[in-house]
């Protein structure tokens, strides 16, 4: 059944298809040069027979893409996009009020909310907390002047997904003065519906069905394969430099 809050279902299916997928798919492709990665050689090959029970460069190159791709690279290019992410697919929330992200009714208890809104439950750093705290005590001030009535508890932190157990001790600590809603409770609280959080993930999920990415992440590994294989090459000669002490009458080989 249809009703108002489907559309901001279908902005964010269209926000992954303009934004997210495209970034997507431009970072793993710069993948290919072996310069993108912090090589570690006590362990790249370790890792790489852990997951494929060789250490040959292909599955070098397989244990350095998949955690990049599939992890670091596309929750870093969904946290970056958020704030065009509320302004965009969550427009209809959107707030004036300096520091705050978006305002709402609270379907729960019929308060307004002054939301900042956060990715997961562990996308916040110590840093983090002070600045939030203090976009909060500035939204208080300016309640103060304009005799607004905003309790702690209207001040909150919307984490869009995620559930309570997965709150880092960060948001815990900011938690201890104002709420933190995070996963189906937040979108329950914008929303009124208690299966919306489910609807959203499904229907972003729907997404994926569109995108088949195994072509070019075979391409990617069997580039970057050869130019591991290529680095694994033992040098020709070894150098020494020849080092001479102050007084130029001894040398060591170093």
């Amino acid at each position: 059944m249809s009703n108002k809050f489907d559309g901001i279902i279908e902005k964010a299916k269209e926000f992954f298809r303009k934004e997210i997928v495209p970034s997507h798919i431009a970072k793993t492709e710069g993948l290919i040069k072996l310069k993108e990665f912090n090589l570690n050689p006590f362990l790249d090959k370790y890792k790489a027979s852990f997951l494929t029970g060789n250490d040959d460069p292909k599955s070098i190159a397989k244990a350095l893409v998949y955690p990049r791709v599939l992890g670091a690279s596309i929750n870093t290019i969904f946290g970056n996009q958020l704030q065009k992410f509320c302004s965009e697919v969550l427009e209809g929330f959107a707030s004036t009020t300096s520091g705050i992200d978006i305002e709402f009714i609270d379907k729960l208890d019929g308060r307004r909310k002054y939301c900042q809104i956060k990715a997961g439950p562990n996308t916040i750093n110590k840093d983090d907390v002070e600045t939030i705290k203090g976009h909060f005590a500035g939204v208080k001030n300016l309640a103060r002047t304009n005799n607004l009535n905003i309790g702690f508890n209207d001040l909150i932190v919307g984490v869009f997904y995620g559930t309570r157990e997965d709150l880092s001790g960060h948001y815990k600590k900011i938690g201890k003065e104002h709420p933190v809603f995070i996963g189906a409770e937040f979108w329950y609280r914008l929303t009124g519906e208690k299966d919306f959080y489910q609807r959203l993930t499904d229907g972003i999920g729907d997404i994926a069905t569109e995108y088949d990415g195994s072509e070019l992440m075979d391409k990617v590994i069997n580039t970057l394969a050869k130019e591991i294989e290529k680095s694994l090459e033992p040098p020709q000669e070894i150098d020494l430099e020849i080092k001479e002490v102050a007084d130029g009458k001894e040398k060591y080989d170093v």
